[in-house]
């Protein structure tokens, strides 16, 4: 089943957008911060990251580099949202596979996963 890892420390925006993900039938696991998010992603080994910017602890761009920084993750998909600073992102091509402004809209990060990652699979 294909894992996707959700880093925001804003609960609400991480749960709606965990349910839509689990409705369309992918596992999801999520953490509050980038720390936290390393972690996850050493137990987890999910094939998608969709991440917050501005987070306390290890902001969005700390992360991303830090997953860019281990070689078995140097491809994994990583989907910034933000909702200030969404062009810092833009202005890190090699970082980011996809860059959402907040508030965003839940049908286009679907099809942006789907786009990535492919449809989930049946069960």
């Amino acid at each position: 089943m294909t894992t996707i890892l959700i880093v925001d420390d804003e609960y609400l925006i991480a749960d709606i957008l965990g349910y839509a993900l689990e409705d369309e039938g992918y596992m999801v696991a999520k953490a509050s911060n980038g720390r936290k998010g390393l972690e996850v992603l050493d137990r987890e080994r999910p094939e998608l990251v969709i991440t917050d910017f501005m987070m306390p602890v290890m902001d969005g761009l700390e992360f991303a580099r830090a997953i860019r920084a281990r070689p078995q993750l140097a491809n994994l998909p990583i989907i910034l949202m933000s909702g200030a600073q969404a062009h810092v992102g833009r202005a890190q091509p090699g970082l980011f596979s996809q860059v959402f402004d907040k508030p965003f809209d839940l049908s286009s990060i679907l099809e942006a996963v789907h786009g990535l990652v492919g449809p989930a699979e049946p069960l």
